[in-house]
């Protein structure tokens, strides 16, 4: 009889444990009861993933090196193209990822970047037409504390190179198609929530904010950003060489008292560099 009833227990909290698991990987109070209302109130948004495909691991090897991918299926044509996607994060403490514009000189509005996720969460990519048509992808992913895992470099070193960036073609330039072009940017992108490992004081945030790309002052991808974005961003976009030109990328960091507001915050410096292209 008593190892009946122990047998019983050990069945009911194996189901309940399973029972809670299964609830927080579905749990979208975030999303459905703040995000969606202060993003998108009154706009009616399509789960699919026809438009717009969000990639990302199920369990992140590194939570502050978070790889996402995002793949769309359609091309960018004047008369029809993706206009932006927002990226968020439905429990990161600051859960805007970045808004990332194109235009049809992007020739696709695919988009690879890291990222910083804090707990288990959904990520979600909506993408706005031109039409204004909202279409939604979502992964639930397996993290904890990327957001405040130490910088994995030396600080001092990392703000010795801050600024400096460098565009890479690895699969060369392919003339009027889109080309995958990678911009890597040498900044430590503080959180504001990461220990200093020597004098164990909480490093002020400290961050990329605005990125402009263009080629022949075409715009091909312009950025809003903050605080998830990983520790030397690492960007891979399409652009469309129709011509030989110039690829120019420019950003502005900025930081803030608190990690999570900004309403106190102080703008930084502007960077630039340029890529010279010969199809």
């Amino acid at each position: 009889m008593k190892l009946n009833t122990l047998f019983t227990k050990a069945f009911l909290l194996a189901l309940l444990a399973t029972s809670t698991l299964a609830f927080a990987e579905q749990d979208e109070t975030e999303w459905n009861n703040t995000l969606k209302n202060q993003y998108f109130s009154g706009k009616t948004i399509e789960e699919s993933s026809n438009i717009i495909e969000l990639d990302a691991p199920i369990r992140a090897e590194d939570p502050a090196l978070v790889p996402l991918k995002i793949n769309t299926k359609i091309k960018q044509t004047n008369e029809s193209y993706i206009k932006k996607i927002l990226v968020l994060v439905d429990k990161n403490p600051f859960p805007f990822v970045g808004e990332f514009e194109f235009s049809p000189h992007s020739g696709k509005a695919d988009l690879a970047m890291r990222i910083r996720v804090n707990t288990y969460s959904y990520i979600r990519a909506i993408a706005e037409m031109n039409d204004g048509k909202l279409y939604m992808s979502k992964k639930y992913v397996k993290a904890s504390g990327g957001c405040s895992a130490p910088v994995g470099a030396d600080l001092d070193a990392a703000m010795q190179r801050l600024g400096k960036m460098k565009f890479r073609l690895d699969d060369g330039v392919k003339t009027k198609e889109p080309t995958l072009v990678q911009l890597l940017i040498s900044h430590p992108n503080l959180s504001g929530m990461q220990m200093d490992q020597v004098t164990r004081f909480i490093k002020k945030s400290h961050f990329v904010e605005q990125m402009k790309v263009s080629f022949n002052d075409k715009p091909v991808l312009t950025a809003k950003t903050d605080i998830a974005i990983s520790s030397d961003p690492n960007f891979r976009f399409y652009f469309i060489p129709d011509e030989a030109g110039t690829l120019k990328a420019e950003f502005t960091d900025t930081t803030c008292e608190s990690p999570i507001a900004r309403d106190v915050c102080k703008k930084g410096n502007t960077y630039t560099e340029t890529y010279a292209i010969n199809p």
